[in-house]
């Protein structure tokens, strides 16, 4: 005979409560993780090089790592659920087109300003919603589902796209690349508060419990009656804010709409997730992580640059130690999983 549902519910209650106590007592432990490959790497470049450690070359990673920080923050939703969000670059390329033709641009006489800007983040949040209701509501697989959302938005931003390049001359927009405050962009600002307001969303909200709860035990909520469909959507709409926010940036950094702004970006983000100790199969992970593991990725890469490392050479040593670190860092969970998919 199956279980009551009151019985079922108490079981969900407490196993919401064991994952949040279990992420309040393993918080600190993930991110110390992260912040020590840090520091080890920090000084092992400035041993190598004798520059990395200089004032200017810590802004400039700092600056390269902005962006990819907030994407791999947004995908975090999506990852600790034990879903994949792959649709980032055609999300990406969709919300920079549609930026560019409703803001003050070369090829049309629109002026939305600031509605503008919230036209192209409803469409991002938009592509995140379809992609979460076609795996919340149809249960599909949320890596063909969001593959496909992918090629959706490299389809949109081709065919918004106009006989030449859209040009951007909105001052709100420019200024979000121009201004600089303390030496560092606004950018820069704009990554940590966000990486901030995600990591808050995930701890202290019953939204990211859930999320929590989802990647953790997900079957059990289900089968104590939990809505979980909502809070599945919510994660994909939240990752395609955040992807959608990053091509504004980087629009705003390249003065122009792009439909090829997102390529490159979806990979480093997940390695950046994974590397920041925010694992693959759900249940364990954060914004803050994700976003130091962002940080690793492009210190790793300015480094092996100063040391003289060729691209085939930096490809090659870095998936070495994203491999090692992952392959280090997952070592316990595996052991206790006893199941590798």
């Amino acid at each position: 005979m199956g279980m009551s549902q009151s019985t079922t519910g108490k079981v969900g209650a407490r196993s919401i409560r064991r994952l949040r106590m279990l992420g309040s007592r393993t918080a600190w432990a993930q991110i110390a993780g992260p912040v020590t490959a840090l520091v080890i790497l920090a000084i092992g470049f400035q041993l190598s090089s004798g520059t990395f450690l200089t004032a200017a070359n810590l802004r400039s990673v700092i600056e390269a790592a902005a962006v990819p920080a907030i994407i791999a923050a947004g995908i975090s939703f999506v990852l600790i659920m034990g879903a994949i969000d792959l649709s980032v670059e055609g999300v990406m390329a969709a919300t920079s087109m549609v930026a560019a033709l409703l803001v003050a641009n070369g090829v049309n006489a629109n002026n939305w300003g600031a509605a503008g800007l919230g036209v192209a983040l409803l469409v991002s949040i938009g592509f995140g919603v379809f992609s979460g209701i076609l795996n919340a509501v149809l249960r599909m697989p949320s890596l063909i589902v969001t593959l496909g959302t992918w090629f959706i938005g490299l389809g949109v931003a081709a065919v918004l796209f106009p006989q030449r390049v859209p040009q951007i001359r909105d001052s709100l927009l420019l200024g979000l690349a121009q201004t600089r405050i303390l030496n560092f962009s606004l950018v820069v600002y704009i990554a940590i508060f966000l990486v901030v307001i995600a990591q808050l969303i995930l701890y202290f909200t019953r939204l990211g419990r859930m999320i929590y709860a989802i990647g953790g035990e997900e079957g059990l909520l289900a089968a104590s009656g939990i809505r979980i469909k909502r809070i599945k959507i919510a994660a994909f709409a939240l990752s395609g804010l955040f992807a959608g926010i990053s091509s504004l940036l980087l629009s705003a950094q390249l003065g122009s709409g792009n439909t090829n702004i997102g390529d490159g970006h979806l990979f480093p983000a997940v390695s950046a997730s994974v590397l920041g100790g925010t694992v693959l199969t759900g249940g364990r992970g954060g914004a803050v992580q994700s976003a130091l593991g962002a940080l690793i990725l492009e210190v790793l890469n300015n480094g092996l640059i100063q040391i003289g490392a060729g691209p085939y050479t930096r490809n090659i040593i870095s998936g070495v130690i994203i491999l090692a670190a992952v392959a280090i860092g997952g070592w316990r969970r595996r052991g206790i999983l006893r199941v590798v998919k």
